[in-house]
């Protein structure tokens, strides 16, 4: 659990801020499940649960994903249940198969990469939703956005602040695909139906007429991207 929000009544908060906590990649934990993934890409396994091979300990060492998910092309069921993960990177969107998630009782992830939805065939999904960022249950704040960033040949790419951008690398522009350097830097929340639960999305785009791009928001969600932060939402919905 964390304490950004109270996850089980409805409780007026001005300010919610991403989950800064950086991934040892030196950890047992981080090691074993880059093992793990290396095994699964390997012998073609249509359902994947990493964690359950992994340690009471190794699995709290584990914050985020590697991107090497990204070769689990054949992966139709992806089980993280009960995981301590306060992100995941975009490179899920390669997971081409992916018919089923399951991040069930994950209470610490708030949000996911706006490039879940490139997962085509993704029709059955078991989230935690009171956890989620703008949940329609109780209406959490979304984190502020940095301004727009009309260059980013100044920002280290490989080397984010989670603390300001949520991810630690952007590497492609999560609506065109294109490589992020010598672009703009323009996120954006919009939460949407992703299988069966409405999701909020970061998009981290590189231009605003990526982001103009971005699909309406979610009926009885803010329709529109947006910045966070101080912004309107619909009432909570908690009976």
């Amino acid at each position: 659990m964390c304490s950004c929000f109270d996850q089980y009544k409805a409780h007026p908060r001005a300010r919610v801020g991403f989950h800064t906590e950086p991934q040892d990649t030196s950890s047992a934990g981080w090691q074993h499940l880059l093992a793990l993934i290396e095994e699964a890409a390997a012998d073609g396994r249509e359902e994947f649960r990493p964690l359950v091979e992994l340690s009471p300990r190794e699995r709290r060492q584990i914050v985020t994903l590697p991107p090497s998910i990204s070769k689990l092309t054949a992966v139709r069921h992806f089980v993280l249940y009960g995981s301590n993960l306060v992100r995941v990177p975009p490179e899920i969107g390669a997971m081409t198969s992916l018919e089923e998630f399951t991040p069930y009782t994950s209470h610490r992830l708030h949000w996911f990469p706006y490039e879940i939805t490139r997962c085509s065939r993704l029709i059955r999904s078991t989230v935690s939703t009171r956890s989620l960022f703008g949940n329609f249950k109780l209406r959490p704040p979304f984190p502020r956005l940095q301004p727009p960033q009309d260059s980013a040949a100044e920002l280290d790419l490989t080397g984010l602040n989670p603390r300001h951008w949520g991810a630690t690398a952007i590497h492609t522009c999560s609506v065109c695909d294109q490589p992020m350097e010598q672009r703009g830097l323009h996120q954006a929340w919009i939460s949407l139906r992703v299988a069966t639960d409405i999701l909020p999305l970061l998009a981290s785009a590189c231009s605003s007429a990526c982001v103009a791009a971005l699909p309406g928001g979610a009926q009885d969600h803010i329709p529109s991207p947006h910045q966070g932060g101080r912004v309107d939402q619909p009432a909570p919905d908690w009976d």
